[in-house]
């Protein structure tokens, strides 16, 4: 995990058809100078503390062969032969977290495929223990079928395909884990790319437009072009009619999840060559695997409750409802009597049911953490010149409130219980910032379940008008997002995946009582990110459950899941990686997700119930099992609000919260605002 790149060398049309590039093609040219350059995007990927960097070129040629060449020094002078077209360069940088061998990307094979990838395997692609995830996977994209057949859906008569050879579609949609990847394959001279279902790592793309021809792919954007360019026009692929207006106005945007190819053909032989380029065209791939799909789509079996899968006080307004419906008369039920039968006997099996849901969660959970978890021979190798009091090798990010609680009464179950545990807490406004209450109010308790574990809560605390440089640094990370809640989201993760704070060591019960200074020395960062989306968290859940009852609020969350990858996770991978720290996501775990969609919506959430035990009803039941009473009451609290960062941001950019509030702040556009 880390980084990567790709940069094409020379002019690029890229269009969703042959017709559409044909078209492009009448308006492409090319303006040398302007775009990113190799050395930007390297020195982007260097801040995200890899343990290594490396470059891979390929030489295209018009007669369809790649030369191979080395480095990433220069400006990727396409260094063509004679008849040579394009170039590509591919750049990975590595964050050592799994294997028993450091492991250098791009990895390169005999016959000349290379990958960078950005991501953990934690399932459908056996890797061992002792295995680098990446090297696993090249293995299996390697025995992949280089025809084209799969994208254009005659797999049935391909000799390859009959005999059981799978496609690189096939292999990554069965890879369970979050990841981002680029891979040349070279037998059928395609570049494939993508990311995960749901945008777990960040993957940003510039299509060629008039003012930068080449195509690039990064994991994060350089400062330098990580800002508006409106005279910029996209020629061909629009890959999300959603970011119409924000997209075609910037360098980058965010790659869509899903599976692209593009096909480099053999380009003397058909005439796709434009002057100094050539035009590609984009496939865009299915999901193969069913149980993925499902996830995607997003569908919960049982979602409005009635008298026949009515099992808990989630639906009794429904049953209410049901009952009058089903041919009794209003005198009958004037009194109630048939209603409180009904009721009684729900409220009866209530307590069981939600415990028995709870426990299924509780399970998926645990696996889910463990696997996140698992340390491996070079991971503690690399740690081993720590002393056993000094290694914390998991940080939690941690604000008190319910998921970070129950993330980390997870993960002491899960690692060695001679490690430190760091719980990284940020405040805008010290002692009296809510998340700050609450976070030692959390520490306590988990003190009180795990007595043995040592406990470290690092207060993380500046005050937004100190952050000058920094601010301007989180704007380059969080794009193409540009809006002040993302802007501040991106500063208070920034700044807790540095881990660089104060320790109480009197209420952390070290031996040494004083307030020092700490910076936790973490790779793995554990944040609580999809559960609010899944178990109906926010504000506006209630507010659509109130107005349109249970399919309006399950429409909701169906939306607020299937577009995380566009509001959060590319904007937070970027934040958090930028430390050198690795965010990893429980509550977005496959199985995670499947068992809550296993789930009746009425046990998920009961949003009659007041805020702080109706909402995200499920995993309030979760931390009871856990034996996190406190937690268990918690009311949602966002992290720009707990920490107060909202506040303060208001303030300095809007005069005062009431003003900010008139202009909804949130969604302000910062260019926009400054205008």
């Amino acid at each position: 995990m880390c980084g990567i790149s790709l940069l094409s060398g020379d002019p690029l049309v890229v269009s969703p058809s042959a017709a559409a590039a044909a078209a492009a093609a009448e308006i492409h040219h090319s303006v040398k100078g302007k775009g990113v350059s190799v050395d930007e995007l390297k020195e982007a990927l260097l801040r995200r503390g890899p343990d290594n960097i490396g470059c891979i070129r390929r030489h295209l040629c018009a007669d369809g062969t790649v030369l191979e060449g080395d480095g990433c020094n220069g400006e990727g002078k396409s260094g063509r032969g004679e008849g040579g077209v394009g170039e590509l360069l591919f750049i990975g940088a590595t964050l050592h977290l799994r294997g028993s061998e450091p492991v250098a990307q791009p990895l390169v094979s005999p016959s000349g495929s290379v990958l960078v990838y950005n991501g953990e395997i934690y399932g459908g692609i056996e890797v061992a223990d002792d295995e680098n995830d990446t090297q696993a996977l090249f293995s299996s994209l390697e025995c992949c079928c280089s025809c084209d057949c799969h994208a254009l859906g005659r797999d049935k008569t391909c000799p390859c395909c009959v005999s059981g050879g799978n496609s690189v579609p096939q292999i990554l949609s069965t890879i369970k884990g979050p990841w981002a990847l680029i891979y040349w394959q070279a037998d059928s001279n395609t570049i494939w790319f993508g990311r995960d279902a749901f945008g777990r790592r960040s993957l940003l793309v510039h299509w060629p437009t008039s003012d930068d021809s080449r195509f690039v792919l990064s994991s994060v954007a350089p400062p330098s072009r990580a800002r508006n360019n409106s005279d910029a026009t996209t020629n061909g692929f629009v890959s999300d009619p959603d970011m119409s207006d924000c997209s075609k106005a910037s360098y980058w945007e965010e790659l869509p999840c899903g599976i692209y190819s593009m096909r480099m053909k053999n380009i003397g032989k058909d005439g796709t060559c434009v002057k100094d380029g050539w035009i590609v065209e984009v496939n865009t791939h299915e999901w193969t695997d069913s149980s993925l799909n499902k996830l995607i789509k997003w569908e919960r079996k049982l979602t409005v409750p009635n008298i026949d899968n009515s099992s808990v006080d989630g639906g009794n307004h429904h049953l209410s409802q049901n009952v009058v419906s089903s041919g009794e008369s209003e005198e009958n039920n004037k009194n109630g009597v048939r209603k409180i039968d009904l009721l009684s006997d729900s409220s009866l099996c209530s307590a069981s049911c939600i415990t028995q849901s709870a426990h299924k969660v509780l399970v998926a959970l645990r696996d889910s953490v463990m696997l996140r978890t698992k340390m491996n021979t070079l991971f503690q190798g690399g740690s081993s010149k720590f002393g056993d009091e000094e290694l914390a090798p998991i940080a939690v990010l941690f604000s008190g409130g319910l998921d970070s609680m129950i993330l980390a009464a997870l993960l002491d179950q899960c690692i060695d219980p001679k490690w430190t545990i760091d719980l990284l807490n940020v405040s805008f406004d010290g002692q009296l910032a809510p998340d700050r209450i609450s976070a030692i109010a959390g520490l306590r308790e988990l003190q009180r379940i795990s007595p043995l574990r040592r406990w470290c809560l690092v207060e993380i605390d500046t005050a937004l008008t100190d952050l000058k440089g920094e601010s301007e640094h989180v704007m380059s990370l969080i794009h193409p997002s540009n809006t002040y809640m993302d802007l501040n989201i991106g500063i208070a993760l920034w700044l807790a995946a540095g881990g660089d704070g104060w320790v109480d060591g009197s209420a952390c019960l070290m031996q040494d009582g004083s307030r020092h200074m700490y910076k936790s020395r973490s790779r793995v960062l554990i944040v609580g990110s999809g559960a609010d989306e899944q178990c109906a968290g926010y504000g506006r859940h209630r507010t659509k459950y109130r107005l349109g009852g249970w399919n309006a609020l399950d429409e909701e969350m169906r939306l607020d899941v299937q577009r995380i990858w566009k509001r959060n996770m590319g904007r937070d991978d970027r934040c958090i990686s930028d430390h050198g720290k690795e965010a990893r996501f429980p509550f977005l775990d496959e199985n995670v997700i499947k068992t809550l969609l296993e789930i009746p919506l009425w046990e998920i959430a009961k949003l009659d119930e007041p805020v702080g035990k109706g909402d995200k009803k499920i995993l309030r039941e979760v931390a009871r099992l856990l034996g996190l009473q406190e937690a268990a009451l918690q009311p949602k609290r966002a992290i720009q609000f707990g920490s107060r960062i909202a506040r303060e941001s208001n303030r300095k950019n809007f005069g005062s919260n009431r003003a900010a509030n008139q202009a909804s702040a949130g969604s302000v556009q910062i260019h926009q605002h400054m205008q």
